[in-house]
């Protein structure tokens, strides 16, 4: 891709990697898809969310977030004037793992390896919100904890990494949700902080076996 590729030139390039998608065999998990969930959302969102891995309803219809989870999603970018016409949304496995288990080491390799990290060069977000603890551990520490680091942006390669409570853990637990939707308030001020700065100042980047870059 060229180093400024066109909003046609990303729309096409994430449809070949949706494309892959859908006929990847590289893990065991493809064997029990009934879809394949790339993502889905502009092409050169500002925002960017990462989730954990599809569900039932995901797997059913081949799109990210649309269960229950989806439901309260659309609910808290509507709080902040956004649609999931305005962010791109996708998860680290694109395929659900059995009884929605948790996502292997080998899995989140194979996938963010073939995949992830190439939806993030292509759309280059400038605030990328992690949505639960696994995608949030491709950017920070392993030994962080989303109850102690959520709504805390981190600055990293000219980009926001923003780690915030997976949207199934609030409806789990209700006594999250007004600081949730107070750290889904804030993304719109980071992003107006870096309309205002120009360049980001670097952080220390995460560990070299964690980073996409």
């Amino acid at each position: 891709m060229p180093d400024t590729p066109n909003l046609d030139e990303r729309r096409a390039a994430l449809e070949s990697i949706a494309k892959e998608v859908r006929g990847c065999d590289q893990c065991p998990l493809h064997s029990g898809r009934t879809k394949a969930v790339p993502g889905a959302g502009r092409a050169d969102a500002d925002i960017m969310f990462i989730g954990e891995a599809p569900g039932y309803y995901e797997d059913q219809q081949g799109l990210p977030f649309v269960g229950a989870s989806g439901k309260y999603l659309d609910q808290l970018l509507g709080q902040i004037g956004l649609s999931r016409q305005d962010v791109f949304i996708t998860n680290v496995i694109k395929c659900r793992p059995p009884g929605n288990r948790d996502p292997l080491p080998a899995e989140i390799e194979t996938c963010t390896g073939a995949y992830l990290d190439r939806q993030i060069e292509i759309i280059r977000p400038r605030l990328i919100a992690t949505l639960g603890r696994f995608s949030m551990a491709l950017f920070f520490p392993k030994n962080s904890r989303i109850s102690r680091i959520h709504g805390q942006p981190k600055r990293s390669g000219g980009r926001i990494y923003y780690p915030l409570f997976h949207p199934a853990a609030v409806l789990r637990n209700p006594n999250l949700r007004p600081v949730m939707e107070e750290d889904f308030k804030r993304m719109l001020t980071l992003i107006e902080e870096i309309d205002q700065a120009g360049e980001i100042e670097d952080e220390p980047p995460p560990p070299k076996q964690l980073s996409l870059f």
